[in-house]
Order: C-alpha cells, then structure tokens, then sequence
C-alpha cells in the first residue's frame, strides 16, 4: 500500500491559478500511474487528471483541458497539478490517486490520499 499525502490546496480568486502537489511513500514510485480526482459533498468523485508511469503520457478531463497541467519528478516521488484560470465551480477536494504499472485507460486507482481542498471565490 502506498500512502498518498497531498499538498498545495487554498482559497483563491476566479482567475487565479494555484499548483498541488502529491507525495508518495514508496520506492517504486515510477512504476505508478498517478491520478487526481476531485469531489464535491454529495456527488460523485470525478477523473481531473493522469499521468502514466510508462511514457509520461497526460489526460485530462474535458472540462479543464489547456488549463490544468499535470507532471511527475520521480526523483522527488511527487505529482503536481497545475491549475490556472480557476472558476468557482472548480471548488472540491482535490484527491491524489496511484495504481502499481497502471494504465490511464482503465482508470483504476487502489491507493488514495486525504485529498487537499480548493476553494475559488467569484
């Protein structure tokens, strides 16, 4: 099992941009696929954003393509994600996800963090 510790959340402005971080315990850290995924109190928790442990390869959820950006530094054991232009729907917890040599297409995750909350003010 691999503990997951998120990093970064914090009250901002629409417009704002504001960078999580996700650190794991683990030595084999770049043979995870890394996720994150967000949840407002009483709806679903939904897909954000993935990077996969093979190639690098990034995906993102529609609704914050070419706004949001996420990386790894495996050196470092961490992912970010970078947000900018947030908008008040954006407000969740943001959660940190990993899978051991996952793949992004099957979007299954067994290892979660606490998750960090973001809140965008208008």
């Amino acid at each position: 099992q691999v503990q997951l510790v998120e990093s970064g959340g914090g009250s901002v402005h629409a417009g704002d941009s504001l960078t999580l971080s996700c650190t794991a315990s683990t030595v084999t850290f770049e043979s995870y696929t890394m996720a994150w995924f967000r949840q407002v109190p009483g709806k679903v928790r939904e897909f954000v954003a993935g990077i996969e442990w093979r190639d690098g390869d990034t995906k993102y959820a529609d609704s914050v393509n070419g706004r949001f950006a996420m990386s790894r530094d495996n050196g470092k054991k961490t992912v970010y994600l970078q947000m900018n232009s947030l908008r008040p729907k954006q407000t969740a917890g943001y959660y940190c996800a990993a899978a051991y040599w996952g793949r992004l297409s099957s979007q299954k995750y067994n290892n979660w963090g606490l998750g960090t909350q973001v809140t965008v003010s208008s």
